[in-house]
């Protein structure tokens, strides 16, 4: 499984995942208490290992401001986690060559069902919870996976600590992605990092 740790906004977050390298790290542009300015993140990308891919995470974004950070290098990979439609999506990928991640707030096996033909790279299936588009905390059922099959290579979100490593294996996705499981009082944990990072490991290797 990958591992994607998500709303880095410190240096010292982005020295915590150079030590310990995860495969994708997340700087979150919509508004949220994890939010970085383009400026905050172009400067965090320069400190990044080049071996981790840096993910915009967006919520209903103009495109245009998209195509300026993937132009100066600053993501790899863009996820939208808003009310982006088909339409929207085959916008972005006429305009910018990056891949796309689509996060499905997951409320049942219908949703998985209707987001099937979303022209994305990859999905992140999240929690849903009314009025959010994500960083709740909160955990699915990912149980539900097992019985739909799903087109794509996914991540699974919401609300995860290493605690939960071993359940997610079963399901075998191809990333798991974590934000708030490996924080202290709201800010990244270099332990926590540590200890999610080597459990993936460790899963993969079992």
């Amino acid at each position: 499984m990958k591992v994607k740790i998500c709303g880095l906004s410190r240096p010292e977050d982005i020295r915590c995942v150079n030590i310990f390298r995860p495969d994708f790290i997340g700087f979150v542009f919509a508004k949220s208490k994890r939010q970085v300015s383009d400026d905050q993140a172009s400067e965090l990308k320069k400190m990044l290992n080049p071996g981790i891919s840096a993910v915009g995470v967006f919520v209903n974004e103009e495109i245009s401001r998209i195509k300026k950070l993937a132009e100066r290098g600053i993501i790899n990979y863009v996820q939208l986690h808003g009310d982006e439609d088909n339409a929207y999506c085959e916008r972005l990928k006429a305009e910018i060559a990056l891949p796309v991640i689509k996060a499905v707030r997951v409320k049942g096996k219908k949703s998985l069902l209707e987001a099937a033909d979303y022209p994305c790279d990859y999905f992140l299936f999240d929690t849903y919870v009314k009025g959010q588009y994500g960083g709740s905390g909160i955990q699915f059922d990912v149980g539900i996976m097992r019985d739909c099959a799903v087109c794509k290579p996914y991540f699974i979100a919401g609300g995860l600590t290493a605690a939960d490593i071993g359940d997610i294996k079963k399901i075998d996705p191809f990333g798991i992605d974590v934000s708030g499981g490996v924080e202290t009082d709201g800010f990244k944990d270099a332990i926590k990092i540590e200890e999610f990072i080597k459990k993936v490991r460790r899963a993969d290797d079992e």
